[in-house]
């Protein structure tokens, strides 16, 4: 599969008015030019601007208001796929791994149908990463902001487009997104260096020739981590070597390398998603750098490395110049994903998670480049002192702080069905009929146990105020978790291993640290976030391994219960009770046997 730039019609049946930067658009019946903009313009050159808007604008209070509605409708299917050459069962978007892209300006509205046309499974669509200011009925959590979607029933999404950069969107409903049901999301805005070309979202992915429900049943609900054979990128992998199509019939060998041509001295935008189930991965092309601009929609100061660490859920925007450092006699190099064993679930194939980058589009040699690159052994992520965001904001207010102790239950104990992760001895485990939602819009102040609901309430003096939220491992398992807040980009002020937090925050880096919605939580040490209490709503936390998800790691906060229903849409309440009600008619053919995430 070559890719020279955004490839984009074979997905798009029924989508109206596309945008891309204007400096990029291509011959596409499909994609609609905007009007020329006022003040400064993004060009090759003029990355930074934005018409009256830019990077110093702080995109938590200010965005631009374009007027353009961008509508989607993505189908929810299942059905046989062989993205590596070998033949499963896997869940789609629109057909697709990954599904279509979804694209958007800085500013804009999107409207996205949602249709469930598997036959004996519900669905609910996340945005990850996206704030939802005062609209969390459209964030995509079954079981906290909405029912399931019954098969058959279509859900529309509805939100305003209030950050730029890179990110996906996924099924939460229980591991429906490890069987391949995701995209990517693509918001034009500003950015913090130059480039020529972008070449849309980049997939790093694992992916196993055992449907992840099967896994789940049969390993992850004892508390291992499920085996897998290979990985993917965007979608595509060839098949294992030692798969023989005369002993397995499901060989059937139709895969391929994913390829990305470049051409000579252009710079190039790429966007790296991490999607796996359960694996971390060091980035790198051969004899390539890579400068890296952008964190989980957050811009930050340019720097440049050789590898990029990224975990479950995370993002990076990466300009790379198409001048390596040595050449190859062939013009070919190797696109590593660089997964890494100890952070990581067991692969079989990890070394051959790998594309071509080629200067020769007519070229079909595998390139003979060699890896410049040591694979990173620490499972911290990129360090934190690099990451550092290009709009400067501090915490000035830690208005309240939540302690939460992570432990395990081992299935069997205290009646556990499975293996579960606890925060302060509870495991989420949730309720797609009863969202977290229904109990706020009844007025209920008791939630039930297994929702794991910590209340927030900035005091109404009008000041800025965040929440800080402190999680100890305090088992001796070592593992490090990728933690996703919804709702809110946080604050990262201390992520320390193998230590036990004592209540000192003096520590802490309250001046302009890094910024994300997806931080590590060191094994046998602790993470420490901080996020403003801006955003009324129902808002999970959970680590982002889909076996840990699983199996409950998470819990849900519930700000400003009192002003959640006030700043909803009459739309969108009306579209959350209709949901509910066609669920709540749909008897279930699976029983729901795991926390429902």
């Amino acid at each position: 599969m070559k890719q020279t730039l955004l490839a984009l019609g074979a997905f798009f049946t029924a989508v109206t008015a596309i945008a891309l930067p204007l400096d990029s658009l291509q011959s596409n019946p499909h994609l609609t030019p905007l009007k020329p903009r006022q003040g400064c313009e993004n060009t090759a050159t003029s990355r930074e601007c934005w018409g009256e808007f830019g990077l110093d604008t702080n995109y938590y209070t200010t965005w631009p208001n374009t007027g353009n509605t961008r509508e989607y409708w993505l189908s929810v299917q299942q059905g046989d796929c062989s993205p590596d050459g070998y033949l499963r069962t896997c869940m789609t978007f629109n057909g697709t791994i990954p599904g279509p892209t979804i694209f958007a300006d800085w500013g804009d509205d999107l409207v996205i149908h949602v249709t469930n046309n598997m036959l004996e499974n519900g669905t609910a669509i996340h945005w990850h990463g996206l704030h939802m200011r005062d609209n969390s009925l459209n964030d995509g959590v079954p079981g906290v902001t909405q029912c399931g979607i019954r098969p058959g029933d279509t859900q529309t999404y509805r939100f305003k487009v209030t950050q730029y950069g890179s990110t996906w969107y996924h099924s939460h409903f229980s591991l429906q997104y490890a069987e391949g049901l995701f995209g990517g999301m693509i918001f034009n805005g500003p950015a913090t260096a130059d480039y020529e070309v972008d070449l849309g979202n980049l997939f790093l992915s694992d992916w196993g020739h055992t449907e992840a429900f099967h896994l789940w049943s049969t390993v992850a609900k004892g508390g291992r981590p499920p085996t897998l054979e290979t990985g993917l990128i965007n979608g595509t992998n060839t098949i294992t070597p030692n798969c023989n199509p005369a002993t397995d019939a499901r060989c059937v060998g139709q895969g391929a390398k994913h390829e990305i041509i470049f051409k000579e001295n252009t710079t190039y935008l790429i966007r790296l998603v991490n999607p796996a189930v359960d694996s971390v991965f060091d980035f790198s092309i051969d004899q390539h750098d890579l400068t890296v601009i952008a964190q989980d929609l957050v811009p930050i100061k340019p720097y440049t490395t050789d590898s990029v660490q990224i975990s479950m859920g995370q993002r990076y925007d990466i300009v790379v110049t198409a001048k390596p450092k040595n050449k190859t006699a062939d013009g070919n190099y190797w696109l590593r994903a660089g997964l890494i064993a100890g952070c990581s679930g067991p692969n079989l194939n990890a070394a051959s998670i790998t594309g071509i980058v080629r200067y020769d589009e007519d070229s079909t040699a595998l390139p003979s480049s060699t890896n410049h690159n040591t694979i990173s052994t620490s499972c911290l992520g990129e360090p934190l002192a690099s990451l550092e965001p290009y709009l400067e904001l501090n915490v000035t207010n830690m208005f309240n702080t939540t302690l939460e102790n992570l432990g395990t239950r081992p299935r069997g104990v205290d009646g556990a069905e499975w293996f579960q992760w606890t925060l302060n001895a509870s495991s989420l485990h949730l309720d797609p009929s009863h969202p977290t939602l229904e109990h706020v819009f009844n007025n209920e102040s008791i939630f039930p146990t297994p929702y794991n609901v910590v209340g927030v309430q900035p005091s109404g003096t009008g000041e800025q105020q965040w929440q800080v939220l402190i999680i100890q491992d305090q088992t001796q398992i070592g593992a490090a978790h990728p933690i996703h807040l919804h709702g809110h980009d946080f604050w990262v002020l201390a992520a320390v291993p193998q230590a036990t937090f004592n209540g000192d925050t003096s520590g802490f880096n309250t001046a302009n640290p890094s910024r994300r919605d997806v931080a590590v939580l060191p094994g046998r040490g602790y993470l420490a976030i901080a996020f403003e209490l801006d955003n009324p709503g129902a808002w999970l936390v959970h680590c982002h391994i889909a076996w840990h998800a699983s199996q409950g790691l998470s819990l849900e906060f519930v700000e400003s219960q009192s002003k959640i229903r006030s700043g909803l849409l009459q739309r969108d309440i009306d579209e959350f009770e209709r949901t509910c009600q066609r669920w709540t008619g749909w008897p279930p053919v699976h029983p729901q046997e795991d926390s429902g995430i």
